[in-house]
């Protein structure tokens, strides 16, 4: 019996880490891969290897995702390249610094590879998968996104604001056969708490997780159709009777009236 083919998976910042492992995953599901980041060599050397190994092709793209000449460069790809049928939206930078101690410019920064380009990516990738059909859209988020008293505030509102999108997302495409997925890890080791000035080492061992259980149980729940892939929450029960919570919620923010806490005592 043959299988089809699932296509092309472009992933953002592949060349290690997070974005390394997913190349390497989804590869070996039978997905030929477009990587992009910045360190041209990193990839080729990951791309040589995936190659080697899954037979798979692998193609590299090196772009400067905060360079809007780079980042229109994998617009077009995503526009043009009718074979990609899964985006991983994994890019991202990140900070612990308090957001007094931050400096304005960086912060700047992080918002433009956090915020914009995921969303003109998914801008790019969303009308041909739904014109086919068929797609996916990963995107890397946080815990923070829900949890954003943790880190830097600037972070967290960044990947609030990835969870948010994917949620939306999900509601307006499910029925077009496009499929989203937030993944929302905690510390994990990878470059990220180095390049953002913590080394990982200094973190407490119980709460980091690896990249690569990290992105095997993301692509278990994205088996499974879970929206939101949370590998690190045990108490799955919580999550859920949160989002309970917050779907009864959205039921009652809007009203042509003021609340009855709002009249004036007599």
């Amino acid at each position: 019996m043959t299988h089809a083919h699932p296509g092309t998976a472009l992933i953002t910042g592949a060349s290690s880490g997070i974005g390394a492992v997913y190349a390497d995953r989804l590869a070996r599901r039978g997905y030929n891969l477009i990587l992009v980041a910045r360190n041209r060599d990193r990839l080729n050397a990951l791309a040589r290897r995936i190659a080697d190994e899954t037979g798979r092709i692998v193609e590299v793209l090196d772009a400067d995702l905060n360079e809007r000449t780079s980042l229109a460069r994998v617009e077009a790809k995503l526009r043009e390249d009718a074979s990609i049928t899964l985006l991983v939206n994994n890019a991202g930078i990140g900070t612990h610094t308090a957001l007094l101690d931050s400096d304005l410019e960086q912060m700047t920064r992080m918002i433009e590879l956090n915020v914009t380009a995921p969303t003109r990516l998914t801008y790019a990738a969303a009308p041909g998968f739904v014109a086919r059909g068929k797609g996916a859209i990963i995107n890397i988020s946080s815990i923070v996104s829900v949890a954003p008293e943790i880190l830097n505030g600037v972070y967290g509102g960044s990947k609030a604001f990835v969870t948010a999108l994917s949620q939306s997302l999900h509601r307006e495409l499910a029925d077009k056969g496009v499929r989203i997925q937030a993944v929302l890890p905690g510390a994990t080791a990878t470059d990220f708490w180095a390049i953002g000035g913590l080394p990982v080492e200094n973190l407490d061992p119980g709460i980091v997780m690896s990249a690569s259980d990290l992105v095997d149980s993301a692509l278990m729940d994205f088996d499974r159709g879970e929206l939101i892939s949370i590998p690190s929450l045990h108490a799955l029960e919580a999550w859920q009777a949160y989002e309970a919570a917050r779907q009864h919620l959205s039921t009652q923010l809007s009203s042509n009236v003021p609340a009855p806490r709002y009249k004036a005592a007599h």
